[in-house]
């Protein structure tokens, strides 16, 4: 008897060790490559971008997958009727050929708050990133900083 209950009791306890590290092994995604970037700043620092990429590959080393996440900030402290603008983001990829597309795009208007970046893009060789500013109601990108470059190996 006492041994049925040991039984018993050695297989509940394995079950929930199992079924309290299943949770914790499937939200951990497992990427290949993990690299952060920024601050990448526009001119005059009145834009900012950081935020990490994350590179999964396939088994070959032919095909990735490529997550980026990260906060765009509006750092001009000016309102719009003397100056101001807003945070612009840009994303190019440079695929397998060596072609930049150009991936995504964003803006942020509201000193001094920031709004999220979430994109993922496959088959990606090299991804930059750079910021700028735009009038709040959209034009060109001006105040451009440089563009800083990701590796995906």
């Amino acid at each position: 008897m006492y041994k049925k209950i040991a039984t018993g009791l050695i297989a509940v306890a394995a079950t929930t060790a199992v079924a309290l590290s299943l949770p914790t092994a499937a939200s951990a995604a497992s990427y290949d490559r993990s690299e952060s970037f920024g601050p990448v700043y526009a001119q005059r620092f009145l834009a900012k971008a950081e935020g990490r990429m994350f590179v999964d590959w396939d088994r070959r080393g032919r095909s990735n997958e490529v997550v980026v996440t990260g906060r765009l900030q509006d750092l001009d402290r000016r309102s719009y009727e003397d100056g101001g603008k807003c945070a612009y983001v840009t994303f190019q990829a440079g695929d397998f050929r060596r072609h930049w597309n150009t991936v995504y795009t964003d803006r942020y208007c509201g000193f001094p708050g920031s709004k999220r970046i979430s994109f993922r893009e496959d088959d990606v060789r090299t991804l930059r990133v750079r910021v700028c500013q735009v009038r709040p109601h959209g034009g060109f990108p001006t105040n451009c900083g440089s563009w800083e470059y990701l590796s995906t190996r």
